[in-house]
């Protein structure tokens, strides 16, 4: 087994578990049942936004999602 590979998973899940953080610090993981697609995709972008989050990025999504006909 190569001792790099250990060292870039372990990043990673530090990367995300800062995101974790982050994102809970905003109130996302609220308990609210009616969840919306930018409900989700901000907690989604949060948590993969990671330790970025705390230097001022906070990513926000639009979701426009298509309108049944009439």
């Amino acid at each position: 087994m190569r001792r790099g590979s250990g060292i870039g998973g372990m990043i990673v899940v530090i990367w995300l578990l800062i995101g974790v953080v982050a994102a809970f610090q905003r109130g996302y993981f609220g308990e609210d049942e009616n969840v919306s697609c930018r409900d989700f995709a901000d907690t989604a972008l949060t948590v993969l936004a990671g330790p970025l989050n705390y230097v001022g990025v906070n990513p926000k999504v639009d979701c426009k999602t298509p309108r049944p006909s009439k």
